[in-house]
């Protein structure tokens, strides 16, 4: 049974970082492309980043965290990491880690993605 546990969460100030950490369990990482989406209420969920399996590229799916959010692998502890740096009010979301079953990122829609973490809470305020 797969299983993605996210954490990390929380309430950051503007301008301020965080990140946000999702262990797997049922699957290896280092397998799959992964990615990190978000949702604010009323709207869809979006997808922001993606990294593949193979060469560690790194796929911007949203334009405005360029530069701001990266994503990483730690193999050994089988967990993903999204780094988040000059957050905004925007920003506020539920963030979820998501897999796919190939190697390669594609596309940013949700429904391309097989597995999901629980979702977490981020909230940028002063």
């Amino acid at each position: 049974q797969v299983q993605l546990v996210e954490s990390g969460g929380g309430l950051v100030q503007p301008g301020g970082s965080l990140r946000l950490s999702c262990a797997a369990s049922g699957l290896t990482l280092s397998d799959t492309a992964i990615a990190w989406f978000r949702q604010v209420p009323g709207k869809e969920r979006e997808g922001l980043l993606c990294i593949s399996s193979i060469y560690d590229l790194t796929t911007y799916y949203k334009d405005s965290v360029m530069g701001r959010f990266a994503i990483s692998r730690d193999n050994a502890n089988n967990t993903m990491y999204l780094h988040m740096n000059s957050l905004t009010p925007e920003d506020t979301a539920v963030y979820y880690c998501a897999t796919k079953r190939t190697q390669w990122c594609s596309g940013g829609v949700p429904g391309a993605f097989d597995h999901w973490g629980q979702g977490i809470q981020v909230t940028v305020s002063s």
